[in-house]
This record gives structure tokens, sequence and C-alpha cells, in this order.
């Protein structure tokens, strides 16, 4: 290894880590990579960086027959319907399970 390499490395150490948080954030603005993909290997680095969806538009696309007058009392439109929209993940996936549970199909988008 180059002394300029073990150089940084040293340097490096003595970071904080919010400092070494910075660090990676700079350098993947810098370089238009992400941490992850650069860890991940060579192949996936070298693809475009998708960030991870956050918010999600919870949709009914259909729903059991039987289920029909639950659906009813829950909506007033017809399906597709949106349910619920810029929800987080996590109340995404709980919305949808719900939903589920009760006979309906549903998409997060």
């Amino acid at each position: 290894m180059s002394e300029k390499i073990t150089a940084m490395i040293e340097e490096i150490k003595g970071l904080t880590v919010l400092e070494l948080s910075e660090l990676v954030h700079a350098l993947e603005d810098t370089f238009g990579v992400s941490a992850a993909a650069v860890a991940a290997g060579p192949a996936v680095a070298a693809g475009p960086v998708v960030e991870e969806k956050t918010e999600f538009d919870v949709v009914m696309t259909s729903f059991g027959a039987e289920k029909i007058k639950v659906i009813k009392e829950v909506l007033v439109e017809e399906v597709p319907a949106k349910i619920k929209e810029g929800a987080s993940k996590e109340e995404a996936e709980e919305l949808k399970a719900k939903l589920e549970a009760v006979g309906a199909t549903v998409e997060l988008k």
C-alpha cells in the first residue's frame, strides 16, 4: 500500500462518527456513487444510483366480492381508489396488510 493511502487511512481513523458520515456523503456527492453500491462491488457501483422509495400511495385495485359491504362502508369512491397519499413505507405496508386481510387487492405506488 502506498504512503499516500496509508496516510489517508490514518487521517480517517482520527475522524469522529459525525465527521466520517459527512465524508461519506461528500464522496457520494462528488463521485455520484452510493457507498452501499461501492461496498456491494464494482458491477453494482458502475450502475445508476437508485434511491429507495420512502413515500408510497396506497391504491386499492380490486376486492373480494364477499367483502363488498365492508369495502363500501370504508370507501365512497369506486376502485381503484387511492386510500392514503404520501404514506411512509411502514405505514403503507401496514395499510396494505389490513386491506388484504379483508379481501382487497392493493398496490403500493
